[in-house]
């Protein structure tokens, strides 16, 4: 089974990236890298990352450090219908939504990550779909053209698909974009490049 093994993000200065992504998050870098790109961008770039936690208290710890290491605020932490998070904007421009499906606290809080997800804003949810699929990946959920959840293997990154306006909906953002996503996919299944233009290249290259 095919899935996505990482994704490298393409910013400005990596190094203040880097210490971004330490200082707030803490985060793996076999599954989130960084690259230096000066590509022209604007606006929103078609996706978001999430990063899933097991209580709500993590969520609000992540939120926190986020904003401390000079993220801005989207969409600050509360509970909805379907768990408790918010959204952050990296200094890099990077969307991030901070997620859990629990809305009550049932441990001490560790800031631990349980899943990275990858969420796509495509214009054709069920063309994308088909296109993943013939490159090896195994649909986990699919809910008609409105959502599509890629099942992967533990310690990659979950990738799903959403109808862009409602992605940028999500994230609090504009729809409105244009120039490079700044995201290049790593996967067993590349290289190729998606109907909406995301790149991605063979892992280990």
């Amino acid at each position: 089974m095919n899935s996505i093994d990482s994704v490298t993000l393409e910013v400005a200065d990596p190094t203040a990236a880097a210490r971004f992504y330490s200082d707030a998050f803490g985060l793996d870098r076999e599954r989130v890298r960084l690259g230096e790109s000066a590509e022209p961008t604007n606006g929103f770039r078609g996706f978001t990352l999430s990063l899933v936690t097991s209580r709500p208290g993590d969520v609000d710890a992540l939120h926190r450090a986020a904003l401390d290491a000079g993220a801005t605020e989207l969409k600050p932490a509360e509970k909805s219908l379907w768990g408790y998070g918010g959204v952050v904007q990296a200094p890099d421009g990077t969307v991030w939504q901070l997620v859990t499906s629990s809305k009550k606290d049932t441990g001490p809080v560790t800031r631990t990550i349980d899943e990275i997800v990858l969420l796509l804003g495509v214009e054709d949810v069920k063309a994308t779909k088909r296109f993943y699929v013939e490159r090896g990946l195994t649909v986990g959920k699919s809910f008609g053209g409105r959502y599509v959840e890629f099942a992967g293997d533990p310690g990659t990154v979950k990738l799903s698909l959403y109808k862009r306006r409602a992605l940028a909906k999500v994230a609090g953002v504009p729809a409105d974009g244009a120039g490079s996503h700044r995201i290049v996919l790593g996967s067993g299944a590349g290289p190729f490049t998606d109907p909406d233009g995301f790149v991605c290249e063979a892992s280990g290259q």
